[in-house]
């Protein structure tokens, strides 16, 4: 088998189980936590989710959108997260993948159950959980959760295509940040 099959093999099957695992820790997590706060709480924090996946579906086509140069040029100069900017772009195909797929998708998925949660509290609230109220409360939060979701990632793409250096060199001083401060490694070392 070709050695970039392999390595995309590889990469497709540890992103998948990295999927995994990330999906059953925030649907657990944002499942435990809805259950013990009021509804309008709830609701914040699907649409913190929700914003989550806005903001990383607008990181992974803003790798795919910016050119390398202008990283390269900030990392001579030594600019704090240009290093880290050069890396991102170097790996677009994973870092959009990565943020687009795994986090957009997850956030997607989970603030659907976690909708479903917020719409049942505020259902039984209102009419002990007659159905129609159910129905009805479960049509609109989920359009306009929708609705906001789609718009949001629309709007992204185009700050996104329009100013990815921008964000590409932010996102890179937010992981040297997190890298020099936490000793978390993010990022694959360069060689």
């Amino acid at each position: 088998m070709h050695p970039r099959i392999k390595r995309s093999l590889k990469f497709s099957l540890t992103i998948a189980v990295i999927t995994f695992v990330l999906a059953a820790f925030f649907s657990i997590v944002s499942s435990a936590l809805l259950e013990q706060v009021a509804w309008y709480i709830g609701f914040i924090i699907v649409l913190l989710i929700v914003f989550t996946g806005i903001i990383f579906d607008m990181l992974g086509i803003a790798s795919t959108a910016a050119k390398e140069a202008p990283f390269h040029a900030m990392a001579s100069e030594k600019i704090t997260g240009a290093r880290e900017a050069v890396i991102i772009i170097k790996n677009a195909d994973k870092f959009a993948s990565f943020c687009n797929d795994v986090i957009g998708d997850i956030s997607g998925i989970v603030s659907g159950s976690a909708l479903t949660i917020v719409v049942l509290q505020v259902a039984f609230l209102i009419s002990d959980g007659g159905s129609t109220t159910q129905i009805t409360l479960s049509v609109l939060l989920t359009s306009f959760i929708a609705a906001l979701t789609v718009g949001g990632k629309a709007i992204g793409k185009y700050f996104a295509i329009h100013s990815s250096t921008n964000i590409i060199i932010y996102t890179g001083k937010i992981i040297a940040f997190i890298e020099k401060n936490f000793k978390i490694r993010i990022l694959p070392k360069t060689k």
